[in-house]
């Protein structure tokens, strides 16, 4: 599949169904632990910020984010009413100048990507130096990502055309990018079927864990 193809089809149900999608995280226990897991970063997440795939903007509301692309038009208004400066536009092709950005974030977004190199290079070209490279993901092989794999497997319309990896496939893509990975953060222990209480971060990668955030800087 084409990669313009596959983001289009992709976007497309977050476009349809934005309200939703936004709806969601309203009063949401999994949106609580994984805006606190990236709450509690170590890292400085310095301005200015930007969210390839920010969506209704609901993490980027929390989290100080002043810029927001989207390749799904309809969350954007969502986005905008929450203060962040949005474009619709896809992370193969940022925007935005050089050097532009101190912190870029891709929270969700990785396994909704046909080929995450193309986009990670572009994240490297707008991060200044010392800057920084916030990855979000369910990792592929927690309890968290076996659920939602059969999610994709029974066509569900929000998960059906993503794909999970695991963080070590994840930081080899930084890797290969030009990034070295300074931070990691776990969280989610609990599983899909007795989520009951709120959890916070554990540093490291936690083997359990269904997200982990990985923050990369750009090799000089």
């Amino acid at each position: 599949m084409e990669k313009e193809t596959f983001w289009r089809q992709a976007a497309r149900v977050f476009d349809e169904r934005a309200g939703e999608y936004d709806a969601w995280f309203e009063e949401s226990l999994l949106f609580a632990i994984e805006r606190a897991a990236l709450q509690e970063l170590v890292t400085p997440l310095l301005s200015p910020k930007l969210e390839i795939g920010v969506g209704p903007g609901r993490f980027a509301e929390a989290l100080g984010v002043e810029f927001g692309i989207d390749p799904a038009l309809a969350p954007l208004a969502f986005a905008g009413k929450r203060g962040v400066r949005v474009g619709q536009a896809v992370g193969e092709a940022l925007p935005f100048t050089g050097q532009s950005m101190q912190t870029v974030l891709l929270l969700f977004t990785f396994c909704f990507l046909a080929d995450p190199r193309p986009v990670l290079q572009e994240c490297r070209r707008v991060l200044k130096p010392g800057g920084h490279l916030v990855l979000g993901i369910i990792a592929a092989d927690s309890s968290w990502g076996r659920m939602l794999r059969k999610k994709k497997e029974a066509g569900h319309p929000f998960y059906r055309h993503a794909g999970f990896y695991r963080p070590e496939e994840v930081e080899q893509y930084l890797v290969g990018s030009g990034f070295v990975v300074e931070e990691i953060r776990s969280s989610l222990m609990q599983p899909p079927e007795s989520l009951r209480e709120m959890e916070h971060s554990r540093a490291g990668l936690v083997s359990q864990a269904g997200f982990v955030v990985l923050v990369a800087g750009p090799v000089p």
